[in-house]
């Protein structure tokens, strides 16, 4: 592959992503496979490690995610976390078995006993708290292993096989909960595979400009900007790359957060050295949207005339060449469950009509998690705002206005949302959060104002705190702050005579409305 490369093995676990993430972290190029891949295609890898992923199963029930035990004769360091560990034992002749009927189940924040005499531990404290979640445990370990972590209930937490490099931790050290976990996962990386940390941003970026400069030569390249951290960061790099080759065409429908379409242009027009095409188009989606309220039917709707506009734009000057696409990491990577049904296309990925023939695809962001695509738009000197720009959803203001979509709604919507934006930001609390907007619910209110009864729009705030957005928690933002908000909007939206604050946590909510 041509790079140092730790392999993560999904058995199904939820933390697959994380775990790469946290290599990365460390700065060792990881790549996630799911558990159905061929031995083969990993001798071809040549890991300098592999990770076996945690899972939901038990090892012992033989529909369950298996392995071939010939991958811990390939003399490649393995490290198994949970049901990787359990698979590890089970397959290497160890004892699994169910804790159902002695409470040996463990779950949440556990302490932890280590041998910090072993390389997995070295400079770890002898105890500290560890996460568990495990309803099985090993009893036995296999023949060539010795226990080298413990807690009161799990009489194996960790263990290894020093001389093949073969270490298994019942634990998650990839979540924050689990002290000094990054520290074992380093260890492992650097102590136990001989890893030397060549993954850094500076690189990638000089990597990757010679390659996409070798594989355009002279050629122009169009991409979809749609003004979201993925595909700026990617129009930044092309255009570090190709300069005036590169064109973008950016379709504002008019659906996008207030003055943002004219953010995006002055700074891609000011920036960097591309052609930088806007379609104005709000009055077309508006005219689409007249009277439907379903918000799948908003969602569908403004995706196809999405498609329709960008496409049409195409064919008229840009239809050869390369086509540029903003794809990340998460947005390909097959899931380790292997029969699990696909959800959606993602919005990264788009489908080229047949009737467009370009020379290829180029997704220079392809290999990157999220945080590494927002450091790359930092070294390539986006503007802070646009890097840490907060998730967005693909059809814009249209499912955070609930009902119909007009001018004057999505207008209400885009003012109270700036200001909610400026006190956050004034305030310094807009860090505390990982997201946070206004609704327009299309809910009418009764109050009074300057003595006169007023029969007016509410708006909603939603703000969350989260890790990883599979859960999330309502903000605790203080009083004083929403307070001041609250009066703002009110005073400054004339169409808005109250505002509530939502305090639902995901599950049983979801972050967005609809």
């Amino acid at each position: 592959m041509g790079k140092e490369t730790v392999i993560v093995l999904d058995f199904g676990g939820q933390y697959n992503q994380l775990i790469a993430r946290r290599v990365r972290e460390c700065n060792v190029y990881c790549e996630i496979l799911p558990y159905t891949v061929d031995i083969e295609k990993i001798k071809s890898i040549a890991p300098k490690g592999i990770i076996f992923t945690g899972g939901p199963n038990s090892v012992y029930d033989e529909s369950s995610p298996h392995y071939s035990a010939g991958i811990f004769e390939l003399g490649i360091p393995v490290l198994g976390i949970c049901y990787g560990c359990q698979l590890m034992a089970y397959t290497l002749g160890g004892n699994v078995v169910s804790a159902a009927d002695d409470s040996v189940s463990e779950y949440g924040k556990t302490e932890t006993v280590y041998n910090n005499g072993n390389p997995l531990f070295s400079g770890v404290p002898e105890s500290g708290i560890s996460w568990m979640s495990h309803r099985d445990y090993i009893s036995e370990v296999p023949n060539g292993f010795s226990v080298i972590a413990k807690t009161q209930n799990c009489p194996v937490a960790a263990m290894a096989n020093v001389e093949k490099k073969l270490y298994g931790v019942q634990f998650h050290p990839e979540v924050n909960h689990t002290e000094h976990g990054k520290a074992m996962l380093r260890s492992f990386l650097y102590d136990v595979c001989g890893c030397g940390g060549s993954w850094q941003m500076d690189s990638f970026i000089d990597s990757t400009v010679e390659q996409i400069r070798a594989e355009v030569g002279n050629r122009g390249v169009v991409l979809g900007l749609s003004g979201g951290v993925d595909s700026s960061v990617a129009a930044a790099l092309l255009s570090r790359a190709i300069g005036k080759q590169l064109t973008c065409v950016f379709v504002d429908q008019g659906l996008m957060r207030k003055d943002e379409g004219d953010f995006v242009e002055n700074t891609f027009t000011k920036l960097f050295d591309m052609n930088f095409v806007r379609i104005n188009c709000q009055d077309e989606f508006l005219e689409k949207l007249r009277g439907v309220s379903d918000p799948e039917e908003k969602r569908n709707i403004i995706g196809t005339e999405f498609y329709n506009v960008f496409w049409n734009k195409i064919r008229e000057s840009y239809g050869s060449g390369y086509f540029a696409q903003g794809t990340i990491y998460p947005d390909r990577i097959e899931s380790g469950k292997g029969d699990a049904a696909k959800i959606k296309t993602h919005h990264n990925q788009v489908g080229v009509p047949k009737d467009i023939k370009f020379e290829g695809i180029i997704e220079p962001l392809k290999d990157l998690f999220k945080d590494e695509v927002r450091a790359v738009g930092e070294k390539l000197g986006l503007p802070h705002d646009l890097v840490w720009r907060q998730p967005f959803p693909g059809p814009g203001l249209g499912v955070r206005v609930i009902g119909e979509v007009t001018a004057e709604r999505v207008k209400i919507l885009q003012d109270a949302d700036a200001i909610l934006r400026d006190e956050m930001d004034k305030c310094g609390y807009a860090k505390e959060m990982s997201q946070f907007f206004a609704v327009l619910p299309g809910v009418r209110t009764v109050g009074v104002m300057g003595d006169a009864r007023t029969y007016s729009e509410l708006v909603a705030i939603r703000a969350v705190t989260t890790d990883d957005f599979m859960t999330a928690d309502w903000a605790k933002i203080p009083y004083d702050i929403l307070g001041k908000v609250s009066n703002r909007i009110i005073n400054e939206v004339p169409q808005v005579n109250r505002v509530v604050y939502d305090i639902t946590s995901k599950p049983p909510g979801t972050v967005e409305w609809e």
